[in-house]
């Protein structure tokens, strides 16, 4: 159920906040693996999805690394590495690239319709503070699904601007800035044309929001769901009792 994921996710993401030692990045190692294993995604494809943070992990570990108080323990000009610093760094890389993973797991294996009606699902209580849940989730979904075709227009515009002459590439920073202008107007006059004939076609349809509406595939917990979220709570107060024991 895309419930339980979106549970799961969340427990997953707190454990990784609430954990300060060994122990408790070694229960989420085995816990994470575990996930992978019952998911049987590829490794290799997972691990691609961590070049797209490397500039940023390189930069939470630098800094925590030079820029951590403590016993220093090597110094080169006027940076110094404190054994404090590299326990942070380590713990912060490793926290970092476990939240993307986890956070892959989840969209690998859960389509965003199942995300949003999830969402709406789990969130339902929240209409009792005249929360539009079902307007929040509606609007999640149609982002989510325009991500690739504004993908798509933007390589497109891209190509028909460079069979006219036109460099992406050059120049300096302030330079490349202005070259993406020819890009980004006709990218956002395609975006609102299209979401102009999708206002149009909910309209037709008689899209009224989500008062009375009902599901053709309904969710529903099973045996295993309720298994998953006692599993859940059990490894987030084995967490817990880690953090307060200070192991």
């Amino acid at each position: 159920d895309p419930r339980t994921k979106l549970f799961a996710t969340m427990v997953f993401i707190a454990s990784l906040f609430i954990a300060d030692n060994i122990w408790g990045y070694l229960i989420a190692t085995f816990v994470l693996a575990a996930i992978i294993r019952l998911t049987q995604v590829p490794v290799r494809f997972i691990l691609k999805g961590l070049k797209a943070i490397v500039i940023l992990l390189l930069i939470s570990v630098s800094f925590n690394l030079f820029l951590t108080p403590g016993e220093e323990i090597f110094r080169f000009w006027i940076f110094k590495i404190t054994k404090e610093g590299v326990r942070l760094a380590a713990f912060m890389a490793v926290r970092l690239i476990y939240l993307v993973i986890g956070s892959s797991l989840m969209t690998l294996t859960t389509t965003p319709n199942q995300l949003t009606d999830g969402l709406e699902k789990g969130l339902g209580c929240l209409k009792a503070l005249k929360i539009p849940v079902h307007e929040i989730a509606m609007m999640m979904s149609i982002a989510l699904r325009f991500i690739p075709i504004l993908l798509e227009e933007t390589d497109k515009i891209m190509k028909a601007q460079i069979a006219r002459g036109a460099g992406f590439e050059n120049g300096n920073l302030i330079q490349k800035a202005k070259n993406m202008v020819p890009l980004l107007v006709p990218l956002f006059i395609s975006a609102f044309r299209r979401a102009n004939d999708l206002a149009m076609a909910m309209e037709a349809r008689c899209y009224h929001g989500g008062e009375h509406r009902t599901q053709m595939k309904p969710l529903h917990y099973e045996k295993r769901d309720y298994a998953a979220y006692g599993i859940l709570v059990a490894y987030l107060a084995v967490g817990v009792a880690f953090r307060v024991a200070g192991l």
